[in-house]
């Protein structure tokens, strides 16, 4: 409200001062006009063009003060958001007055807003500068790969792609070079990025990767639970009972058709696409 009050004092101000101006223009005007009319003037002399008066304006600050207050008024999360934007952009540390200065969010004089953003994950706070906090602090490429080496199992991308700016590019860079495998899952719809170990890269004999594509698995239900047990693996269903129970109620089971093994085609989808030594991919 004290804000809108001086907004409204500054309007009523600005009105005064500029029905001031304007009188005092009139009375120049008129004054210099007095002056200048015993003047006599030769019949053929031109006539000198009238002076136009410009009005004198005051600098108009309204809009400013319109949009500091409605960032002041304007939600905690949406002052939050502000800020942790001006810190990720720029990666740079802000006292409490500096980011007032760029965002005209008043941290000090709001606790709600405070209490927030020194309790965020995003922002580190030591007391006197505000900055941003990635959950791997990291400075470059090589730190990137290191940090991936430590995560055999794979690390999501989406903890690393705010770490630095280029990350990503750091990122395809080390998966043009062969160091990491990135790949997408289609269940998550994650982008996971692997290390690629040299010590792991082995050559696959042709007679292993034959021996690989004939392995016959198991079409029939109850095949896969004989061998889900055979392996010490408890199957969720158990087809046998269920097929008793189908023909008791007249119910028969439909003889499924032998599938025809397809051939691998630069269309073929591979589920295990990082082992590509075990197909002969077509070229």
């Amino acid at each position: 409200m004290a804000l809108n009050e001086r907004l409204s004092k500054f309007k009523q101000q600005q009105e005064r001062c500029q029905t001031t101006l304007s009188s005092i223009a009139a009375t120049q005007a008129s004054t210099t006009k007095s002056h200048n009319a015993p003047r006599s003037r030769p019949a053929n002399a031109p006539s000198a063009p009238a002076k136009q008066i410009q009005a004198i304006k005051f600098s108009n600050d309204t809009e400013r003060l319109q949009h500091i207050n409605s960032v002041r008024k304007s939600p905690v999360g949406a002052q939050i958001k502000l800020v942790i934007e001006l810190l990720y952009k720029t990666r740079l540390a802000y006292t409490a007055e500096q980011i007032n200065e760029a965002t005209y969010v008043a941290i000090n004089s709001n606790k709600a807003v405070f209490d927030s953003l020194t309790n965020n994950p995003k922002v580190q706070f030591d007391g006197k500068r505000f900055s941003y906090k990635s959950k791997h602090d990291l400075k470059g490429k090589d730190q990137l790969l290191h940090l991936i080496r430590r995560f055999p199992e794979g690390l999501p991308v989406v903890e690393v792609k705010d770490s630095y700016p280029t990350v990503l590019d750091d990122l395809q860079a080390l998966k043009a070079s062969g160091d990491v495998w990135w790949l997408s899952s289609m269940d998550s719809q994650e982008d996971i990025v692997y290390p690629n170990d040299p010590k792991s890269k082995i050559k696959v004999d042709a007679d292993l990767k034959q021996l690989y594509r004939e392995i016959e698995l198991p079409r029939d239900m109850i095949d896969i639970e004989k061998e889900l047990l055979k392996n010490g693996h408890k199957p969720a269903t158990d087809t046998t009972k269920r097929r008793a129970a189908a023909q008791i109620h007249g119910q028969r089971p439909k003889p499924k058709a032998k599938k025809k093994q397809k051939e691998i085609t630069k269309r073929t989808k591979l589920t295990n696409a990082h082992l590509p030594e075990l197909f002969d991919l077509p070229r």
